[in-house]
């Protein structure tokens, strides 16, 4: 396959996209963007100088639309996603015509000469087991709509030989397309704006990655796509499996005024609960550049701009 690709990403202007589209453009690929720009926003506004972006409205879902877009790419990308069970609680029909129809008809669309790489959650795991990290060995449990809808999407990809499957980690960390609900995300604002938060289930672990990459790794898995098609991989900061607690106690570091406090007043719909090994992307030689710490510092100045929870997607 030609160094300079030719790429379509599905909900490009989201969270992850308005981060990885530019990364890819930089890399000096010509990037399709469809997406239907649901938060009126406009995370790519940086971008639209460059002769390689081209933005399309449009629903993922659409076959007429998806169609003439996916002839002639290299490598599809399917970030369009309800993300998170909150908002796939709210809309069920569309969480799962959005994160796994659209994916199949994407998987039908598409050649065998032409690539796709899947983003997950990998709360698909479920609960774990104390003390013992999951890898990619261990059986999918989603416990959430949000979490079944994902983990249906990556066994349609995966049952093609051209498919690299993602488990990402909680994403952290400022993006052109903010999102402030996000758990690391979240309690950095409410640290900067309330000085307080209270836990539900603050010895659930979870493990956490930056934004940056995770489109580092999709950009390591477009240039080590041979090696790594037909599997899945979790993707996480592998010293980052903590508790809500202990990352409180991280952001209060930063945040001396922070006070946090447990109370028996929620759960996580999720039911995330586990430690995560992300050796097996490790040992295709990717290594994350961003920790915990760096990401609490940038949201901490991205606060000192961003007041609005606009910038959330529930």
């Amino acid at each position: 396959m030609a160094d300079k690709l030719n790429i379509l990403v599905t909900g490009g202007a989201g969270y992850l996209g308005s981060t990885l589209v530019p990364a890819l453009l930089a890399e000096g690929h010509k990037v399709t963007v469809l997406d239907n720009f649901l938060f009126n926003q406009a995370p790519l506004n940086h971008v639209v100088a460059d002769p390689n972006f081209t933005p399309v409205r449009g629903d993922a879902r659409d076959e007429a639309i998806l169609k003439p877009l996916v002839k002639g790419i290299d490598v599809a990308i399917p970030l369009a996603a309800m993300v998170g069970a909150p908002l796939c609680d709210r809309d069920k029909t569309a969480a799962v015509t959005v994160n796994r129809d659209a994916v199949g008809t994407l998987c039908k669309l598409l050649s065998k000469s032409q690539h796709l790489l899947m983003p997950i959650t990998n709360s698909g795991y479920g609960i774990g087991q104390p003390g013992k990290p999951v890898t990619e060995k261990d059986p999918l449990k989603p416990l959430s709509l949000y979490g079944r809808t994902k983990v249906e999407a990556e066994a349609l990809a995966l049952e093609r030989d051209n498919a690299i499957s993602f488990r990402l980690a909680t994403v952290f960390g400022m993006s052109p397309r903010m999102r402030i609900d996000l758990l690391v995300n979240d309690f950095v604002y409410r640290a900067v704006n309330d000085r307080a938060v209270v836990l539900f289930e603050p010895h659930f672990k979870r493990n956490y990655v930056h934004v940056r990459d995770v489109a580092r790794a999709f950009i390591h898995g477009i240039g080590k796509f041979e090696e790594m098609k037909g599997q899945a991989y979790n993707v996480g900061l592998s010293d980052a499996n903590l508790s809500k607690w202990e990352l409180c106690e991280r952001i209060q570091k930063h945040l001396p005024k922070f006070v946090f406090m447990e109370a028996p007043i929620g759960e996580d719909p999720d039911k995330r609960d586990y430690i995560i090994s992300n050796a097996k992307i490790e040992g295709t030689g990717f290594q994350p550049k961003y920790s915990l710490d760096d990401g609490i510092r940038e949201l901490i100045k991205g606060y000192a701009m961003i007041r609005n929870s606009v910038y959330a997607n529930v």
